[in-house]
């Protein structure tokens, strides 16, 4: 499994490991020998920190920026749909009528064609707006950035850029993608459509 990652994320899962050795060494080995520790190197020990931190988001910066050219690449790439051209048929042969006779009038009932209709997307987009702001944790807000919920995330796809459909918010919430993680365990199906619904008619807006 570890071949199947990209080199932004084996970056990631390095600097995640550096951060969490560096936490348990700090917490749990180093005060049993210096049981002042920092003491007077308070500042070194604040400013490894805060480089470590500055690394870790650096890399997911970088991971889902590098997720997000890759999807775009597959869907320019993706070949267009060829259309077979129509069928010709032979004309048929009519033959002249024999024998002439006068229909009996019959009624005529007038018919109309139902018009299949797409079905509106299932989801409440007041109740989706509180689930993207509160509900949903990690907050969608602190990711994303979509103006008419005033968030201005930076570590996921701009949505008022992208303008997902209700279909792609459905699945990315669902299933998750990149550092995005998967809240179908966390939210309901009635939440996810929520979600979905209130992104995908506010996104752009």
């Amino acid at each position: 499994m570890l071949l199947a990652l990209t080199g932004y994320e084996v970056a990631l899962l390095c600097v995640a490991a550096v951060f969490v050795a560096f936490a348990l060494i700090s917490a749990a080995v180093i005060p049993r020998t210096h049981p002042d520790f920092p003491g007077r190197h308070l500042w070194v020990f604040v400013g490894i920190c805060v480089a470590l931190f500055v690394a870790q988001f650096g890399a997911v910066l970088a991971d889902a920026t590098f997720a997000g050219e890759e999807e775009a690449a597959a869907t320019e790439g993706a070949p267009p749909e060829t259309v077979a051209p129509p069928e010709t048929t032979a004309p048929t042969e009519t033959t002249a009528p024999t024998e002439t006779t006068v229909p009996a009038p019959t009624e005529t009932t007038e018919t109309t064609e139902a018009t299949e209709t797409a079905p509106a997307p299932a989801g409440d987009p007041a109740a989706g707006k509180e689930v993207f702001l509160t509900v949903a944790q990690p907050s969608c807000s602190g990711c994303h950035t979509l103006a008419d919920a005033g968030a201005s995330g930076s570590i996921g796809p701009n949505l008022d850029q992208s303008k997902p459909s209700y279909e792609k918010v459905v699945d990315r919430v669902t299933n998750g993608l990149a550092v995005m993680p998967s809240f179908k365990d966390s939210l309901t199906a009635q939440q996810i459509q929520d979600v979905a619904a209130y992104v995908s008619s506010v996104a752009g807006g």
